[in-house]
């Protein structure tokens, strides 16, 4: 196996392995360790049938179900993500940390493109413990006491996905889901820390009100997107991306209006932050 980097901060590509096969249990560690080091790693032209694709997934952790969107009649874990010709807003378009409003986050997230536009689509993707070791010793005492209010119902994000729910909406969703995070989580793997706020979910602190969060938060929000701490990937069909929501976000772009992308997504079971 090979580890190719796509930038100083984060992502590596992983070549020489195929995932239609069943891999060994040194393969599978060899590419933990990968993820781990690099927080989302890539893999590219993987002809996966949804239930290979399911079994890479169980190999790495336990697949859990979407809280707004029905997943696959077969594959109730596997949620598409889609935008269609006619559609304008694309599937969680803002940057983020998948699901921070649940109690208990996902780990991890695996998408497999399917259809892809012939220009554009690709996904930003940014690391937390840089955002977080960039920050002063100053801000990093303040941080320390802080705990992030997240709400599943925040505007910017929750218009996202309207087209999905209209269509494959799950009849058992909440209204809002709502959680209460560390700003700083410690890695429960790594043991390093992260910064574990985003645009998309967190809307206050606890104990602040929205007006007094708010300066701070955008500040964390702008520092944690820079270009150094980042890193693009451009996706073709049999693409896979697995990036650790522990400790990652990711922006995917929305600049291919009139065009049809298709992918497959499904999270894996997390704890809760500390």
């Amino acid at each position: 196996m090979e580890v190719r980097k796509l930038s100083a901060a984060i992502g590596a590509e992983l070549l020489g392995i195929d995932l239609t096969h069943d891999l060994a249990s040194a393969t599978v560690a060899q590419i933990r360790r990968a993820w781990l080091a690099h927080c989302v790693i890539f893999f590219r032209d993987q002809a996966l049938s949804e239930a290979q694709f399911m079994r890479f997934a169980q190999t790495l952790g336990v697949p859990v179900e979407y809280p707004f969107v029905k997943g696959l009649p077969d594959f109730p874990c596997i949620t598409p993500v889609v935008k269609l010709e006619h559609e304008r807003a694309n599937f969680g378009g803002i940057w983020h940390s998948d699901t921070t409003y649940l109690e208990a986050p996902p780990m991890g997230t695996l998408l497999i493109a399917r259809e892809v536009p012939p220009a554009g689509g690709d996904t930003l993707f940014a690391n937390q413990y840089l955002a977080y070791e960039m920050l002063s010793d100053g801000l990093k005492q303040t941080l320390a006491g802080l705990v992030g209010v997240a709400s599943s119902a925040n505007a910017d994000v929750s218009k996202t996905r309207e087209d999905r729910v209209k269509t494959d909406g799950r009849d058992d969703a909440q209204q809002e889901y709502s959680a209460e995070h560390p700003v700083v989580r410690t890695h429960p793997e790594t043991g390093r820390q992260a910064l574990y706020v985003n645009v998309g979910h967190t809307a206050k602190f606890k104990g602040w009100t929205v007006e007094e969060s708010a300066p701070l938060l955008k500040f964390l929000f702008k520092h944690q997107i820079q270009p150094e701490l980042t890193c693009r990937f451009n996706w073709r069909p049999g693409s896979i991306a697995l990036w650790d929501n522990r400790c990652t976000q990711h922006y995917p772009l929305n600049d291919y209006h009139g065009y049809r992308r298709v992918m497959h997504r499904i999270t894996l079971a997390g704890d809760r932050p500390r």
